[in-house]
């Protein structure tokens, strides 16, 4: 009897993305991957939980590999954490460099670990509704790429997209439905996508590939050896801080910036590389705008998805979330109404695409709104910056069981802490006392100080700041139990 081949596959999660058209809830400091828009988890933590289903008799899925920007790493590791049951290794990238790097680092670190697997490689942002007909058909891509093919998958369309790219692939299948892949096409204009879906032998990209660590990287050498010599170079001078990998910073800055379609997929049709789609009829959505949102919620008798405080009169095809408040409707259609604690996004629902260039005019003007929420989120916890006014600032405070902020000092401004939960472990000179509910103390400015909390349940403070300067960049931290830099 014949023993079967069992495959290895590495579930690869690409998560760099800023998701600019999901502004206010997606900001640079918290990205709508991190954001659970559709179910209870985030996006993250559904594509993690996705791709860590594949095992059967004859594939087995090892370690996940997630790739992600130094500046979330905490983000990731605390959602992951929250999965319980998901082995997980985070690849660091010091700066944003598109997919094409991000991929070819994963590449790197599964064949260091001694074999070739088969990378099952997606974005931490998409979402899926029939979660059987995914997994069967990353299965069956699993399948054909452990023989050294480059597998997609490909959306069954079924509108006139455009928001997406687009696959055309030959219109004969194999016996499992697989179809070659002809070329790719760029977003087009709506007249283009209504033409696609007339003419047929068209399929949206998904951006989730399959395929050997090994093809992948000689795929890139054949296309883009500039990009694959210089992440190379990276790959070496990595050092491994449990459960963190981090590529060389200068050697990483040195890399082109490439996404791993204009850098590989778009050139492999008619090479010696050619790419095999599967398709994928299984309410695939890459949520890139807030119409998508609207598409995937669930709509009631007038077509409105509503989240959070709302009330509505009158009011037709529209998303509305609330995250603090109520917010209330008359007489309006087809709008995408976002509220914060910070920020307020009215648009019309057609032109969700371009909120990104409300982004890049707060990028212009320096904005605090394009970069944090409110509320902030830390390694150790969380604070939200409840007031603010001519030398004074007062935020609330939350930190985690058994964890601590850096040892610190501020040059420009005095703290005034009261405990209103759980029990606070301060450190203030040369001193450590320990407070507990309604009791209180004093940070003058230029003390070194820490706050603690060695209880078993979150710690919650009210802190008021005043002085003469109270920006987030006055810290000056002496001890960090994660590895953070002065601010």
């Amino acid at each position: 009897m014949e023993e079967m081949q069992v495959i290895k596959a590495i579930p690869v999660i690409l998560c760099g993305g800023s998701g600019t058209r999901l502004w206010p809830l997606s900001r640079a400091g918290f990205p709508k991957q991190f954001l659970a828009l559709s179910g209870t988890n985030s996006l993250f933590q559904q594509a993690v939980e996705r791709v860590n289903g594949l095992a059967t008799d004859d594939i087995k899925v090892g370690e996940t590999l997630v790739v992600t920007n130094e500046e979330h790493r905490f983000l990731a590791l605390e959602q992951l954490r929250e999965l319980n049951s998901v082995a997980a290794r985070l690849l660091l990238e010091p700066a944003a460099r598109n997919t094409a790097p991000a991929l070819t680092l994963a590449a790197h670190h599964a064949i260091a670990s001694g074999s070739d697997p088969v990378l099952v490689v997606t974005p931490a942002d998409q979402t899926v509704q029939a979660h059987g007909a995914f997994t069967e058909a990353l299965r069956q891509s699993i399948r054909t790429a452990a023989s050294g093919a480059i597998v997609i998958l490909g959306i069954t369309p079924d509108r006139p997209e455009t928001g997406y790219g687009y696959i055309k692939h030959s219109c004969d299948a194999s016996e499992h439905g697989a179809h070659t892949v002809v070329h790719f096409a760029e977003k087009p204009s709506l007249e283009t996508a209504q033409a696609y879906l007339a003419e047929g032998g068209y399929a949206w990209n998904s951006g989730i590939f399959v395929l050997k660590a090994s093809t992948w990287l000689k795929a890139l050498q054949a296309f883009r050896s500039d990009i694959a010599t210089a992440t190379e170079k990276a790959w070496q001078g990595s050092a491994v801080d449990n459960p963190f990998i981090r590529p060389d910073k200068h050697a990483f800055n040195a890399i082109p910036s490439e996404s791993i379609d204009y850098a590989v997929m778009e050139q492999c049709p008619g090479s010696e590389f050619p790419i095999t789609m599967i398709p994928l009829d299984a309410g695939w959505n890459d949520l890139g705008a807030w119409d998508a949102v609207w598409q995937v919620g669930t709509r009631d008798a007038a077509g409105n998805v509503t989240d959070g405080d709302t009330l509505v009169v009158d009011t037709t095809d529209t998303l509305i979330h609330a995250t603090n408040r109520l917010v209330a409707t008359v007489g309006v259609k087809n709008l995408i109404i976002i509220e914060t604690a910070d920020a307020v996004l009215v648009a019309d629902r057609d032109e969700s695409q371009n909120v990104k260039k409300l982004v890049a005019a707060l990028q212009a003007q320096q904005r605090d709104e394009h970069n944090l929420h409110r509320k902030v989120h830390r390694p150790w916890g969380w604070y939200d910056a409840i007031d603010d006014g001519h030398r004074f600032k007062v935020k609330r405070i939350q930190v985690k069981p058994k964890s601590s902020l850096s040892l610190q000092m501020h040059h420009h401004r005095a703290e005034h802490w009261i405990v209103v939960k759980g029990t606070a472990e301060i450190t203030c000179g040369d001193k450590t006392i320990l407070l507990t509910e309604n009791q209180s103390t004093y940070i003058p400015l230029g003390e070194v100080h820490r706050l603690a909390n060695p209880g078993t349940i979150p710690l919650e403070i009210i802190e008021v700041q005043s002085g003469s300067y109270l920006g987030e960049d006055d810290i000056i931290r002496f001890e960090d139990h994660y590895g953070r830099k002065e601010a």
